[in-house]
């Protein structure tokens, strides 16, 4: 198993795509079964030429990928500038398939698992398959499609990202082989001799104390171990220190949701976490981006470029577990990259000194998908690794 990953910063997409397919092929050195390409969304009218710019070994190839606002190759980021990461993997004793579904073409979610098996032409087995997912984040409905793969692959790893190369319904671009699409869901499924790891870092930490939801309706957040939640914040915000108190203004507070129930200690990799979408001043309540029960265990969370390189480089840290992988992808949010950090480079800086000598593509999200405890879930300001060793 070989695995190749570049980035050229040509200013035209021609010119980028033959840069990077003779450097990735150098890197190769042998004829690849994979493509994966992430084009900036700057190549803008030259985006849908792009299967036929590549060179005919790799057009032959199972290919996936889509436009994007920043691109990530070689283990380096670049936002907000035409560049084109690509990414080429030979894989002996891998079957992969790529295919394109729109929210019609696929089976209701309420269908049994042998008519999905059926659709996505895999069966599950012994860890596998494994699932890459591009999703427009305008015209496909991405939440149910997850929730579906982990009902009938529930050992399966599935990640990935919302194409970001577009703003508005028909902007997106999405990769299926030498199809160009507006709209839907790219899916690659891999299954055989290879195992896909995912590594989820959300970039917050937990703030005061795990409680109880004592009353709620929908996504809407009642009370709090019998209080008015905005009275545990304000309680929250006394007890803090200064960096914390200004974490904790408006927009900078997050609610994460308990996914080990039963349990007294809880960690970073325990939590969902979801934004606080609002305040209803008159009941202190608050409006959170997700359905909620009551007993369930939440904590507030906050989240500060330290704090989201604390949380990354903890998550890395599986990677000093066994041989480091052959290949890996990285699934980052818009708001991450320069925007929080002030630079360039930062996750990719952290993957290499965990791991440098695996090749790192990927491309930057308008939301990033992955597990958090067994559980696939559509996340922001996070970073999702794929890990890809053979079995």
């Amino acid at each position: 198993m070989r695995w190749a990953s570049t980035i050229s910063r040509e200013a035209t997409l021609e010119r980028a795509v033959a840069m990077a397919a003779a450097e990735a092929g150098a890197a190769l050195g042998g004829r690849p079964d994979l493509v994966i390409v992430f084009p900036s969304s700057r190549y803008g009218d030259e985006l849908r030429q792009l299967p036929e710019l590549l060179p005919a070994p790799l057009r032959e190839c199972t290919l996936i990928g889509c436009a994007a606002a920043g691109v990530i190759g070689g283990g380096e980021e670049c936002e907000d500038a035409p560049a084109l990461s690509l990414t080429i993997a030979a894989l002996p004793g891998v079957t992969l398939a790529a295919q394109h579904f729109e929210d019609e073409t696929l089976p209701s979610m309420r269908a049994r698992s042998s008519v999905w098996h059926a659709a996505l032409g895999a069966v599950p087995g012994d860890g596998g398959p494994s699932f890459i997912i591009l999703a427009d984040p305008f015209t496909f409905a991405i939440e149910p499609f997850v929730h579906a793969l982990d009902r009938h692959y529930p050992s399966s790893t599935k990640v990935g990202g919302l194409a970001s190369g577009g703003r508005r319904p028909g902007d997106s671009t999405l990769y299926v082989n030498g199809g160009v699409h507006a709209s839907g869901v790219a899916c690659l499924t891999l299954d055989g001799e290879l195992d896909v790891r995912a590594i989820v870092a959300q970039g917050c930490r937990p703030i005061g104390q795990p409680l109880f939801v004592t009353r709620a309706h929908g996504n809407l957040l009642l009370e709090l171990d019998g209080r008015r939640p905005t009275e545990v914040l304000a309680e929250i915000f006394e007890q803090s220190d200064a960096r914390d108190r200004a974490l904790l203004a408006p927009g900078g507070v997050f609610l994460g949701l308990v996914m080990r129930p039963g349990e007294t200690l809880y960690g970073r990799g325990d939590y969902l976490v979801r934004n606080v979408l609002g305040v209803d001043d008159e009941s202190g309540a608050l409006w959170i981006g997700a359905e909620l029960e009551s007993n369930q265990v939440v904590q507030f969370h906050v989240r500060d470029a330290v704090t989201s390189t604390e949380d990354l480089e903890q998550a890395l840290e599986v990677l000093h577990a066994g041989a480091s992988p052959a290949g890996a992808l990285l699934f980052s949010c818009l708001g991450r990259g320069q925007h929080l950090y002030g630079r360039p480079d930062h996750d990719t800086d952290a993957f290499r000194r965990h791991t440098d000598q695996t090749p790192l593509g990927g491309f930057f999200c308008n939301g990033e998908i992955g597990p958090v405890r067994g559980r696939t879930f559509i996340h922001g300001y996070t970073s999702a690794f794929a890990l890809f060793r053979p079995r």
